[in-house]
């Protein structure tokens, strides 16, 4: 179905003409994965723009924009997930009309029965959330134009990543601290016979968080698999919805075997080896990751003048600080390094030992 169509049925149609089309696509077997996730952002952009458009005109405003945000910001829809807007204004129009805006696009996504995450914020108010909740950052880091104003949407965009930026060192420990409590909550996605594909360490969280990390500049995840790792859980989410008829992330034991052959793979074991190689590549990369920005973080909060004093003059370079680990093993900087007196020829365990303390 090419945009153009997609158009044409949604704004023409209404409601319904959405919901048909919805259903055709999901009901597409030869279109799956990142393509078909794409393609239902991209029909889901059109629907809401001719009502944002019709909407907006009856209530004669003007100075607004229509926002998508968090895994629609990122265009990845899976057929179950709920859609995260913002209904971005410049403050000009009055408060009813903004009302009478907003209701015209929150009822029709309600009537469907889909599940609405939706919030109304000039850029500032916008700013000030996200200043205030972590989770709402987060979600405007991956803020994308759906109608309206889209200088007030690049603006926007523009200030909450320079926000983001400036506030590194506050907020990623902060989203660490997030990060670690899901995962003594939820577990090891890798090692639970029903793992939760989102909340799970080395799940679609995590891999959200790495790219907020990278958003930051201060430091970058290992690139390697992690592509394929996170289209593998998207797309082993996507069969579960579709599979179950419901908006779970939780791969239950009773429809691994339905999920697996909606992914055209032979059986449950199968589903779940791939399941957890994903997870594996996920978790190895959030390791990588927080460990460099701790390292990161560490250094740029160390005064160079102290430092500089306290290794013993202006004039020299402060040496990093080493914590013995193990026999041989120091942690420096937060990486863990062997230490200078260790002779790996003459100790063939060291080795075992570095591997140990960096696990």
């Amino acid at each position: 179905m090419t945009r153009t169509e997609v158009t044409t049925e949604t704004e023409g149609s209404g409601p319904s003409g959405y919901a048909a089309a919805r259903l055709r696509l999901l009901q597409q077997e030869a279109r799956s994965g990142p393509p078909r996730r794409a393609a239902l952002a991209r029909l889901t952009d059109d629907w809401l723009t001719g009502l944002f458009t019709a909407a907006a005109t009856r209530a004669g405003v003007r100075g607004a924009a229509l926002v998508a945000v968090g895994g629609y910001g990122r265009g990845e829809l899976s057929p179950r997930s709920d859609l995260d807007l913002l209904l971005l204004h410049d403050g000009s129009a009055d408060a009813a009309a903004l009302a009478a805006l907003a209701d015209s696009v929150w009822y029709p996504v309600w009537d469907l029965g889909l599940a609405l995450d939706h919030s109304v914020r000039t850029p500032g108010e916008a700013r000030k959330t996200a200043g205030d909740d972590l989770k709402v950052q987060l979600g405007l880091l991956d803020a994308r134009p759906v109608a309206g104003d889209l200088g007030l949407v690049a603006s926007l965009r523009t200030a909450i990543l320079a926000d983001w930026r400036n506030q590194a060192p506050k907020r990623l420990p902060a989203l660490h601290e997030l990060c670690q409590e899901r995962a003594e909550r939820m577990g090891e996605l890798q090692f639970l016979l029903e793992p939760d594909l989102k909340e799970a360490r080395g799940g679609l969280r995590d891999a959200t968080a790495l790219r907020a990390v990278a958003a930051s500049w201060v430091a970058d995840a290992p690139r390697e698999g992690l592509a394929e790792a996170r289209r593998t859980l998207l797309d082993t989410r996507d069969a579960l919805h579709l599979t179950t008829g419901r908006a779970t992330d939780r791969l239950a034991l009773q429809e691994q075997d339905q999920v697996a052959q909606a992914l055209g793979l032979l059986d449950a074991d199968i589903l779940l080896r791939q399941v957890y190689e994903a997870a594996r590549t996920v978790s190895y990369a959030t390791d990588v990751t927080w460990r460099e920005v701790n390292r990161v973080l560490r250094a740029r909060s160390v005064r160079p003048k102290l430092r500089a004093m306290l290794s013993g003059g202006l004039g020299s370079k402060a040496a990093p600080e080493r914590t013995p680990l193990a026999d041989g093993v120091v942690d420096a900087d937060g990486e863990v390094v062997l230490a200078r007196a260790a002779r790996p020829e003459r100790d063939p365990v060291l080795p075992l030992r570095a591997a140990a303390a960096a696990a």
